[in-house]
């Protein structure tokens, strides 16, 4: 695999990377967990503006944290509820400018300033979000929507069962 450290910092360019990045990192191994917690380290290293990077996965009805990097963070999220819930539920990605404007934020981390939440869906099946949260205000937009989005298909395409 590629290192992390030879991303380019352009950010453009850098989101490019990334899709061949996790193709390598996936390759020839099977185990989930050791994906996803090698899949959010990836994303803290390619998204500099990111304080939380990691995954959600969807389990008897709710979201349980799954791999992650950053912080301490919330354990379980009932769909529906928060950024993640909401994204979940709805199956679409949001984008979080300002979480003190989003109605019923779940601050895992007093300090989060903006959030984006991508869900992982396979045949429409919800499998897991990705949530990235910001000390930034507004540290996200379509870029990175479309970036998250597709590296959400590639972790779609894991050994689930």
């Amino acid at each position: 695999m590629q290192a992390v450290s030879s991303l380019s910092a352009d950010r453009a360019t850098r989101y490019r990377e990334l899709g061949p990045m996790f193709a390598a990192l996936f390759h020839g191994e099977p185990d989930l967990v050791a994906n996803l917690a090698n899949a959010a380290a990836l994303l803290r290293e390619a998204l500099p503006q990111a304080s939380w990077t990691g995954f959600y996965l969807f389990k008897d009805g709710g979201l349980v944290l799954g791999p992650f990097q950053g912080k301490v963070a919330c354990v379980r999220i009932a769909l529906g509820r928060g950024v993640c819930g909401t994204a979940a539920a709805e199956r679409r990605t949001i984008i979080v400018p300002d979480v003190e404007a989003f109605p019923g934020h779940i601050a895992c981390d007093a300090g989060s300033r903006s959030e984006i939440v991508v869900p992982i869906l396979a045949g429409g099946r919800l499998l897991a979000v990705i949530d990235v949260d910001s000390y930034e205000p507004a540290a996200f937009d379509e870029e990175d929507a479309r970036t998250l989005e597709a590296v959400a298909a590639q972790i779609a395409a894991l050994d689930w069962d």
